[in-house]
């Protein structure tokens, strides 16, 4: 007899698992260049828990609030039912694939993405 709790039921995770891959593709870009910020001295990390994490722990703290934001967004689109799940994940890959960007622009060019657009 299989006993299966209600969590268990819940969680599923999204069944595009292209959208998973660059979700982690753009998160450990995002996650790298977030790093790297501690490290140049011309930029800045604007996310406060970020820059928390780093003040308690070093760079070992940068890469535990990088894991924690994509802890958190896994488990919601494990949660979410389809066809949400797949939106939220396609939301989720579009706006990593933007940080992920900017930072990298801003790590080689000293310039964030809107400012190269004239923006």
């Amino acid at each position: 007899m299989a006993v299966r709790t209600s969590l268990g039921r819940k969680l599923d995770p999204p069944d595009a698992i292209g959208l998973r891959v660059a979700f982690f593709v753009f998160w450990a870009i995002d996650a790298i260049a977030a790093t790297l910020f501690f490290l140049v001295p011309y930029a800045t990390e604007l996310n406060p828990v970020t820059v928390l994490f780093y003040q308690v722990l070093g760079l070992p703290g940068v890469v535990l609030a990088a894991v924690c934001y994509a802890g958190i967004i896994v488990v919601i689109g494990h949660v979410l039912s389809d066809p949400m799940d797949v939106r939220f994940a396609a939301l989720m890959v579009l706006l990593y694939a933007v940080f992920a960007l900017n930072n990298v622009l801003l790590l080689v060019f000293r310039e964030p993405l809107l400012g190269l657009l004239g923006l």
